[in-house]
């Protein structure tokens, strides 16, 4: 067995690309929330974000991933106040 089968067999690291997409996806969903035009498409972009939110920690508890190993996602704003600061 070489090397690279040894370290696999040893660290597994679990696979965060449906979470990477679920911030994607939140990060969209929040976009079009926020330019939402009547209180009907806030409401339900509102309960869209909320869902999305939920299932990014499902999706955390079942990788066991504590908040102190994720870089929650940040608005366009706190980048910039970050940036400038």
């Amino acid at each position: 067995m070489n090397t690279r089968q040894n370290r696999s067999k040893t660290m597994s690291i679990p696979d965060k690309s449906h979470l990477d997409a679920l911030y994607v996806r939140l990060s969209h969903e929040s976009s079009r929330l926020d330019a939402a035009k009547t209180d009907q498409e806030r409401e339900i972009r509102g309960i869209w974000v909320n869902g999305i939110k939920k299932e990014i920690e499902s999706e955390k508890k079942f990788l066991g991933i504590t908040d102190s190993q994720t870089n929650p996602p940040q608005s366009d704003n706190d980048l910039l106040k970050l940036l400038y600061s």
